[in-house]
């Protein structure tokens, strides 16, 4: 049914690095040789796998500002991050606040409509914008590295790979380089996080984050900034890992069987659409995936000397759940402005942007494609 060379590739180990297959040079007369013999039995350099939709090759590929890979190539990227992740958190504040008030106390905050409600009648309207400096400050932290360490990781996992398995295992490749991205922008992300629930969720104990901060480390000391680090991981590993592996897919699958056109002849306005609604897809994934972690983080920030465990069995299977409206509203639109941001960052810069990947010749060749 399918041929003996596509078994042996599917089979291969994914985590296995190329070889390369270098003949010995026996003496002087046959160098020329055993050079040429060894060019043509390594394999092909890896193939760039690269986020967000991709402008045609050609003429436009000429005209980017710096080499896929290079190091202002991944410092671009970080700024996209940071522009992406700390101005999307930034505008939603109104409604995180909400959607926090609402796991931490559900019996007042009954809905999204009454949280706002009870929120502006106590605060006011400023009430709403509560948190927005650690807001600002710890998502742009978590952008720069998520989506800085992402392409970094994506690179180096792909030419660990090899071309023809970094093909065929391109979802667990998004999927491995997403979970280590956000592994290092949670442990920058915690602190200011740590100060946001606090002012959100605890009325009367701060406003800012300049009374947040100093009176948190007085009281529980540098713990009280990372003991939501691990339910974070929790939150935002597979968050990341569904955004970034349901977002690549999805755009693959947007320009095979949706858009009327091939990628080539699509214009970047054309192209960044579709980036919106593919993040938009991969958005409504993750909020449902990272739920439950979330509404742990919320309530263990806002207590004292609490466990993940002991507020996962105190909140229950029903309870994890709650505010899972607001955050699907939130995060699905969080997720497409932030890849729209990202990719348009990558055209103002005119930073590489490969397009998604498509089978290898040498694969095609041992399938008799």
């Amino acid at each position: 049914m399918f041929s003996s060379g596509l078994l042996s590739v599917a089979a291969a180990n994914p985590f296995s690095s190329p070889c390369f297959q270098l003949l010995p040079d026996t003496g002087a007369a046959h160098t020329a040789q055993s050079s040429a013999s060894s060019r043509l039995t390594a394999p092909p350099a890896p193939r760039r796998f690269a986020a967000a939709a991709a402008a045609p090759v050609g003429k436009e590929q000429e005209e980017n500002s710096c080499e896929y890979g290079s190091a202002r190539f991944y410092a671009l990227c970080g700024l996209g991050g940071i522009l992406s992740c700390g101005t999307t958190h930034t505008a939603v504040v109104p409604l995180d606040l909400v959607k926090c008030r609402i796991q931490v106390d559900p019996g007042k905050y009954q809905s999204i409509f009454k949280g706002f409600s009870v929120t502006v009648k106590e605060d006011g309207i400023r009430g709403l914008g509560k948190g927005w400096a650690p807001t600002f400050i710890g998502y742009s932290m978590q952008g720069l590295c998520k989506f800085g360490f992402y392409e970094i990781f994506k690179n180096v996992y792909g030419d660990l790979l090899g071309e023809e398995n970094a093909y065929l295992w391109r979802t667990s490749l998004y999927l491995a380089a997403s979970a280590s991205a956000e592994f290092f922008a949670d442990i920058a992300l915690a602190p200011m996080e740590a100060c946001k629930v606090r002012i959100q969720t605890q009325p009367g104990y701060a406003n800012t984050l300049r009374e947040a901060f100093p009176k948190m480390q007085a009281e529980e000391g540098i713990w009280a900034f990372y003991k939501g680090v691990v339910p974070l991981w929790m939150r935002q590993i597979p968050y990341t890992m569904m955004k970034f592996a349901c977002f690549e897919r999805t755009v693959e699958a947007l320009y095979m069987y949706v858009v009327p056109k091939p990628r080539a002849d699509c214009t970047k306005a054309e192209q960044l659409v579709v980036t919106f609604v593919a993040g938009y897809i991969a958005g409504v994934f993750c909020a449902i995936v990272s739920h439950p972690a979330d509404s742990v983080v919320s309530v263990l920030n806002k207590e004292k000397g609490s466990s993940a465990v002991q507020v996962l069995q105190r909140l229950g299977p029903i309870g994890v759940w709650k505010g899972l409206v607001a955050r699907i509203i939130m995060i699905g639109t969080l997720t497409a402005l932030q890849w729209f941001i990202y990719d348009s960052v990558k055209v103002y810069f005119r930073l590489p942007r490969p397009p998604p990947p498509e089978m290898p010749a040498s694969l095609k060749k041992k399938l008799g494609l």
